[in-house]
């Protein structure tokens, strides 16, 4: 390890990319940080903090969840960094030392991470360590807005139809037509139903948006049975709005209309089984 004044290096890329070097707080990463080196700071990842990292832009950034907090708080700062394009993690708070950056890349588990993080090959239960290497060695995946669909096959059918889990209803492909089930993750207003009859899926799943009034975030449902759509919603507050997978592992069924309930989904479903309902039953 080499000590720079308010920042330990404890690591090297052997290919020259830069550096993992660990500080105690997040105030400390600095101007030759840019572009070249992951900053293990043992600070937590709001808002806040994110914005001194985001001054400097290192090439990625691990930090500490410190409980979370009350709407996210503690790591807000992970999907600030993601909207900069900058890979961002944060270990279990009970893992590591707060204040103790050394002690955090040597003890630290990680808990959450940012898209640009996962794509350089992050995940949650990985040790800081190598989550700072994978940060190092590795590049996010440079793409538009559109093209980060996050589009996962869930399920397979013997027939070779499909559950397939994307992060919007937009990123329907014309093979769903009339043979996948979508699990998606905005809400079915009224806004959703171009979207919906532009897919028209064997069946799909959206979030409730929270109801909203007059149940106006499941309005869409209802509105697209006239264009013999079977679809669901899941509850909001049990699963993450803008993440397909969130809504499928976590999701648990809140409306559907009379075409999935003919297929036999139900309120209080898990998110898999009204999915598999939907693909499983063929006119």
């Amino acid at each position: 390890m080499t000590r720079q004044a308010l920042q330990t290096v404890v690591a090297s890329s052997p290919t020259g990319r830069g550096s993992v070097v660990a500080m105690d707080s997040a105030y400390h990463v600095a101007a030759h940080n840019q572009g070249r080196d992951v900053c293990v700071n043992s600070s937590y990842c709001g808002v806040l903090p994110a914005r001194f990292i985001a001054e400097h832009s290192p090439r990625g950034a691990i930090g500490m969840d410190c409980g979370i907090g009350p709407e996210g708080s503690a790591i807000a700062g992970l999907w600030y960094l993601e909207a900069l394009g900058i890979p961002a993690a944060v270990a279990d708070v009970m893992t590591a030392h707060l204040g103790d950056g050394v002690h955090l890349y040597e003890n630290g588990l990680v808990s959450f991470c940012n898209q640009p993080a996962a794509d350089c090959g992050v995940r949650p239960g990985m040790s800081v360590r190598v989550a700072a290497e994978a940060m190092l060695e590795n590049d996010p995946v440079p793409a538009s807005a559109s093209e980060i669909t996050n589009r996962t096959v869930m399920y397979t059918a013997r027939d070779g139809r499909e559950v397939v889990a994307t992060d919007s209803i937009a990123f329907a492909l014309p093979t769903d037509a009339g043979r996948n089930v979508l699990v998606t993750a905005g809400h079915t207003g009224r806004s959703a139903v171009p979207y919906l009859r532009r897919a028209s899926p064997a069946g799909f799943v959206c979030s409730d948006g929270g109801r909203g009034l007059d149940d106006s975030g499941t309005a869409g449902l209802f509105i697209v049975e006239d264009d013999g759509l079977a679809g669901a919603t899941v509850d909001a507050r049990r699963a993450r709005m803008g993440s397909g997978l969130s809504h499928y592992h976590d999701g648990v069924i809140s409306a559907c209309n009379s075409l999935a309930a003919a297929r036999g989904v139900e309120v209080g479903m898990p998110c898999p089984q009204a999915a598999r309902l939907m693909l499983d039953f063929f006119p």
